[in-house]
């Protein structure tokens, strides 16, 4: 656990040393919902009726803006090879990874989220139910995105194809997390959509690590 604090401790510098890139990321989150209303019209009803889609799918996008990163920065430097020598299994390295990575990107997307629902005239019996889905979906998207960034190490324009690679993987997260938000609205059960993140959550938690791996040790060779 001491060697993967550190790890996670090292992703964390190296982020804050680019705290360009965190915040881009938060920006391109504030743009892309503050746009919305200039297309589809300051209409309060409507704005409150497509809220949860619009904020979700604007996280969706902000969060895999640096995925690419992910790994790409340790194979340019070298530090790859050391990773892979390391004395804990490499799954373990890639989890302390993806926790850094979601620590500066899916993190503050979760902090700015309430106030972009204010502007967006989101009712306050969405707020909880919003920030428990960006909660358990955005760690997920770290996860799903360590096995698009691992297979696209040295390619030419990486983060497209990491997009390509794990959209169609993350549109179940998207629907699921839109909707329970609909549902708290209309003042419905929404807790299986939440379980069924938490589950969706859960296995990307084993597998993912240990796809990522496999796919590095593919990149190193």
């Amino acid at each position: 656990m001491k060697i993967w604090w550190i790890l996670v401790q090292r992703d964390l510098l190296m982020a804050w040393r680019r705290s360009s890139d965190i915040f881009s990321v938060v920006m391109f989150f504030v743009l892309a919902v503050v746009l919305f209303p200039l297309g589809v019209g300051p209409e309060l009803d409507t704005l409150r009726k497509i809220a949860p889609g619009i904020i979700w799918v604007a996280a969706l996008l902000a969060a895999m803006l640096s995925l690419d990163q992910l790994f790409q920065s340790d194979a340019d430097d070298g530090s790859l090879d050391l990773l892979l020598l390391a004395p804990i299994p490499l799954e373990t390295i890639v989890i302390a990874k993806c926790c850094a990575h979601w620590m500066v990107t899916g993190l503050p997307l979760i902090l700015v989220a309430p106030i972009l629902g204010i502007l967006l005239n989101l009712p306050l019996s969405g707020f909880a139910v919003m920030i428990i889905t960006l909660v358990i979906s955005t760690p997920t998207i770290s996860l799903l995105g360590s096995v698009g960034a691992a297979l696209t190490i040295g390619a030419r324009r990486g983060g497209v194809l990491v997009a390509l690679l794990i959209l169609p993987l993350l549109t179940p997260i998207l629907i699921m997390s839109a909707n329970a938000v609909d549902l708290a609205l209309v003042g419905l059960n929404y807790t299986p959509l939440i379980a069924l993140l938490g589950a969706f959550f859960l296995i990307c938690l084993v597998v993912c690590p240990f796809v990522a791996a496999a796919a590095l040790r593919l990149a190193a060779e």
